[in-house]
């Protein structure tokens, strides 16, 4: 692997949710390696001011707004070399009982309109020949969390987009990444939108073993440094990451084990 910065690779860069968690682990990363970025919150004072960094107001919600922010941005960038969808949320509680609007919330800005901005940015790669596209997925797409099932169906068809893509961006010089993480320590779990009495015992225990784990996960840090990794190998491809069982031991399973045998390790893990 190059041992030279990213920015021998790119220039730029746009992040989504760079406030917190993840996104701001990315967007800093991205900083100490050189590239100029631009990243987005849906309100901007939350973003610190640091030196190449573009703070940008994005509300997700709204998906010909939020391209059209997208593609002001990219034209005062110059183009966007490299671009990360990883603004989303969390709901948990039952798939019943919720009303439906939160649901279809989910999916209209983490699956629908993320995939807005993946054609907005692929658009301009393709016609430059250059740039990578990172759609942060997760591995709910394999190992779906109860009671958070819109959540495992966004990420599962958000990581069906991107093997779609890598198969229409062979040979153009573009990088697709399908990034899966799985439990890190940040603030996720805070913001998640639950019920304030959740509905039994089988949901507390859930959200508690969903606490716990979060809470006990590496920091955001190593997440970035695997996505460096696969920034820096410059191909596309599917990029497994967090504790050493989600990230050795789960993928393992996932393309050897059954889906009994699958359905147990969650139960097991979200002590069911």
């Amino acid at each position: 692997m190059s041992a030279a910065p990213l920015s021998s690779r790119h220039r730029t860069a746009f992040v989504t949710g760079a406030s917190t968690g993840l996104g701001r682990a990315f967007a800093d990363m991205l900083l100490r390696e050189g590239l100029e970025v631009w990243g987005t919150a849906r309100d901007p004072a939350r973003l610190a001011p640091r030196e190449r960094f573009h703070p940008v107001a994005l509300e997700l919600a709204d998906g010909p707004a939020a391209e059209r922010v997208f593609l002001d941005a990219d034209r005062a960038a110059g183009g966007f070399d490299l671009v990360i969808n990883n603004a989303g949320f969390g709901a948990f509680g039952g798939f019943a009982e919720t009303d439906f609007a939160l649901w279809q919330r989910q999916y209209e800005i983490m699956l629908l309109n993320t995939a807005r901005l993946s054609q907005a940015a692929l658009r301009g790669m393709l016609a430059r020949r250059h740039g990578a596209l990172v759609n942060i997925s997760s591995l709910a797409a394999e190992y779906p969390m109860p009671f958070q099932s819109v959540y495992n169906s966004v990420k599962a068809g958000l990581s069906a987009l991107n093997e779609s893509l890598m198969f229409e961006t062979e040979g153009t010089g573009v990088v697709v990444i399908d990034f899966r993480p799985g439990d890190y320590r940040t603030d996720f779990e805070g913001s998640v939108i639950r019920p304030e009495k959740l509905a039994g015992a089988k949901q507390e225990r859930v959200w508690a073993a969903f606490h716990r784990l979060m809470e006990s996960g590496p920091e955001p840090a190593h997440a970035a440094a695997a996505l460096r990794r696969a920034l820096l190998r410059g191909r596309s491809g599917t990029v497994r990451t967090g504790r050493r069982f989600q990230a050795m031991i789960a993928p393992f399973l996932a393309r050897l084990g059954s889906l009994a045998l699958r359905r147990r390790v969650i139960a097991r893990y979200f002590d069911l």
